[in-house]
């Protein structure tokens, strides 16, 4: 299967992350979505723009035929996403302002990333996932 699926969440992010990061060499793409929690109470994300970028980037990603590993963390809820001090914010890694955030990882550092405003956009995946 092309696309391998990681889901990790604040609190599993580091244990994850590191398995993400070992097994990259493996890939011919490797991709972190960052991504707002479903509300519990509608089982849709809080967040529109995640609600609208998804299935977009799945699609693109799935129709593949390269090996692509995806890992899909998830920010909290809406008032923990909200902190200023969340801690995908204030890492110099990630530094995220929104999410949607898609981020092409290679050689252990940002290659690429679309942002919330961008992150549904065809065109735009498409350019991320050739490395673009």
């Amino acid at each position: 299967m092309p696309l391998k699926v990681l889901d990790a969440t604040l609190a599993t992010f580091d244990g994850v992350f590191e398995k993400f990061r070992a097994e990259s060499p493996k890939n011919k793409a490797n991709f972190v979505l960052f991504l707002a929690d479903a509300d519990p109470s509608t089982n849709v994300s809080w967040c529109p723009d995640c609600v609208r970028a998804e299935p977009v980037i799945y699609k693109k990603l799935e129709a593949s035929s390269d090996d692509i590993a995806l890992l899909r963390a998830y920010v909290g809820d809406r008032p923990t996403w909200r902190t200023p001090q969340h801690p995908w914010r204030v890492d110099g890694r990630f530094s995220l302002k929104g999410v949607p955030t898609l981020i092409r990882w290679e050689n252990d550092a940002i290659k690429g990333r679309l942002e919330d405003h961008e992150a549904h956009l065809d065109h735009k995946i498409a350019s991320l996932l050739n490395g673009n």
